[in-house]
């Protein structure tokens, strides 16, 4: 099952992953138990460029066949860039959500202020799984 939760990244509660990159920088995405959920994901709606996320608040919006859903933000932060593949491919989402379907990068507001996700084994205890 690990394979479904990269120990690379760090997981929030409200399905999405962090994954630290050089400096205060970070790719945003959608873990697998959230895409698994919503199924064949077909829109998302995303902030632009430069645009401040806050923590637990939403940051834009992912549609599926089954439903619309708010994008919880895992931390604060200013968003780099988001990934153009999405616009017209949104089910790299399902079909890699670690890889090709990131969703953001983003700089984070302050350096350390992760502590608050779970780690791969946490998330996986979280949702039922065998840590």
């Amino acid at each position: 099952m690990s394979a479904h939760y990269p120990e690379d990244r760090l997981y929030h509660l409200d399905a999405l992953w962090l994954q630290r990159q050089e400096g205060d920088e970070a790719l945003v995405g959608i873990n697998h138990f959230a895409q698994q959920s919503l199924g064949e994901v077909v829109f998302l709606d995303l902030p632009r460029v430069g645009a401040a996320i806050r923590q637990d608040t939403p940051l834009g919006t992912i549609e599926s066949h089954k439903a619309v859903s708010d994008m919880i933000a895992p931390v604060d932060g200013s968003v780099l860039a988001v990934n153009p593949r999405l616009r017209g491919e949104p089910g790299l989402v399902n079909s890699d959500p670690y890889g090709e379907g990131w969703v953001l990068r983003i700089r984070l507001a302050a350096a350390a202020e992760t502590g608050h996700l779970l780690e791969a084994g946490g998330y996986r205890k979280h949702i039922g799984l065998a840590a």
